[in-house]
């Protein structure tokens, strides 16, 4: 047992401690995400610190960020199972120490703190993003010091990484977890070696635990560093079946013992206030034709006309308002449970060009950081040209990268965990109406890939004409991002 012990603290370390050469990345990165982070802070600090009773009203109705949803505030202000718990089965539990030390800070402070918990948490999970991905490039892939610290400093130029390490949802601490999990793959890879059934069992746990459909990604890992023991009855029953079991069960334990009734108790209370409404509105409408039967009946003939035709004026506006009310999300499947979230009628073409390789990498300067469900349109074109030929030459950057790679499992690796998220999203059209929002799921496939053309890339000039045009795409995605982010907070 105490080898076993030791094992697992030298495992956590090796992974966990900085090491010598990523000391100055770390810095700057720390010194960049802090600062980051400490926009958003400052631009909620003054709404969201002072106590209140009723923190997920206040949360939801005051931060607009794209359409980021601020839960992890409030589940740390006031703990329950706030995320849907069939997509998030385990990460209420997740944050149940974050709402303790929350709760002793109120105590010392006066103040809820739950902003700079919040914001802990996402520092320390895009800050290890960081460094998982840095060491996929140097370790896994095999690129130089230099162009691994690059390519770091090139993915956290994309708008969407960007903005997931700022925002108090779920987002970046996936991305950090599937990092972590594909960087292990390699290594284990490199190294000849499998996934043992205690590390599968955990990667999927707290992976599945914080995003369900990410479980799927896990059982890839398990299949590309193992192969096909993994169907061997042990390995299968302890390592996939028990794991995907145990989560569902306490996604269903927490839907029926927490979700279930306080939603009933919501509901008959908004039932409630609904009936005392209508009551109070008939009164008034009684009091109100009662009032207005007298004065009509006093009103000459043209007098009378006129408020005919004002009423009907009204209803024709209101009718041409209901016609052009905004579209948010397309027709789905089916209306039936998770087919509910789905998109037949969105177009592919406009949102892959927009949406998946536009928004993820680059902010639009339109509807800027809109929620489609307020007042941002689906569709949301570039102003200048510069935009789609950066968004291109990404692109082209991605599919050479790929084919350089072609004979690296790894890469196929990291390629089926994009493959899965788009047959989810361009595929089912899950989430298409916002899918840029989901981009820490699946965008550093983009940078893996061009590690694997910077590998290949040769003659030297050719490998130095490729760099300069990274570090030039790394340069413009930080300024055109960040001052749009500036801009949207702040003026």
């Amino acid at each position: 047992m105490k080898n076993k012990g030791n094992s697992f603290f030298r495992i956590f370390s090796s992974i966990f401690c900085v090491k010598r050469e990523e000391r100055l990345l770390a810095w700057v990165m720390l010194v960049l995400l802090i600062a980051l982070d400490a926009l958003v802070v400052c631009k909620y600090y003054d709404v969201f610190t002072p106590l209140n009773s009723h923190y997920w009203h206040l949360f939801i109705s005051k931060f607009h960020i794209s359409g980021f949803d601020p839960i992890t505030y409030s589940v740390v202000s006031d703990w329950t199972a706030g995320y849907n718990v069939y997509r998030h089965p385990l990460l209420a539990f997740y944050m149940y120490i974050p709402y303790l030390i929350n709760q002793g800070l109120i105590w010392l402070t006066g103040i809820n703190c739950a902003v700079f918990v919040v914001s802990a948490i996402q520092t320390f999970s895009a800050f290890y993003s960081a460094l998982f991905i840095y060491r996929i490039f140097r370790e896994v892939v095999g690129v130089s010091r230099t162009d691994s610290t690059l390519l770091t400093f090139f993915y956290f130029g994309f708008a969407f990484v960007m903005i997931s390490a700022m925002v108090p949802d779920h987002f970046i601490i996936s991305m950090m977890l599937l990092l972590l999990a594909l960087y292990v793959s390699g290594k284990l890879i490199l190294r000849r070696r499998k996934l043992t059934i205690w590390q599968s069992m955990l990667y999927f746990f707290i992976t599945a635990g914080t995003s369900l459909n990410n479980g799927l990604k896990i059982y890839l890992s398990e299949l590309f560093v193992n192969g096909w023991r993994i169907f061997r009855p042990k390995y299968l029953f302890l390592a996939i079946l028990l794991p995907a079991g145990l989560t569902w069960g306490a996604a269903r334990l927490s839907y029926d013992y927490i979700v279930w009734p306080r939603d009933m108790a919501a509901k008959q209370a908004r039932a409630k206030a609904k009936a005392d409404k209508q009551r109070k509105q008939k009164q008034e409408q009684a009091k109100k034709a009662h009032e207005d039967s007298i004065r009509i009946a006093s009103f000459t003939i043209v007098q009378r006309d006129s408020v005919v035709r004002d009423s009907a004026a009204r209803v024709k506006a209101a009718a041409d308002k209901a016609k052009k009310k905004r579209v948010s999300k397309g027709v789905p499947i089916s209306h039936k449970q998770f087919l509910d979230w789905t998109d037949v009628t969105t177009s592919r073409t406009e949102s892959i060009v927009e949406n998946l390789f536009g928004e993820s990498i680059q902010i639009h300067q339109d509807y800027l950081l809109g929620d489609v469900m307020r007042s941002r349109p689906i569709i949301v074109n570039y102003r200048y040209a510069i935009n789609y030929v950066v968004e291109g030459v990404i692109a082209f950057f991605f599919i050479l990268g790929i084919w350089a790679g072609r004979r690296s499992r790894f890469l196929w690796l990291v390629m089926s965990y994009f493959a899965l998220d788009m047959v989810l999203h361009v595929g089912l059209g899950f989430g298409i109406n916002e899918v840029y929002i989901m981009s820490a799921h699946w965008i550093y496939a983009i940078p893996i890939a061009t590690a694997y053309l910077l590998k290949a890339a040769k003659p030297r000039r050719t490998s130095l004409l490729l760099k300069g045009m990274i570090a030039v795409l790394a340069i413009f995605l930080w300024i055109w991002n960040v001052n749009l982010i500036v801009q949207y907070l702040y003026f």
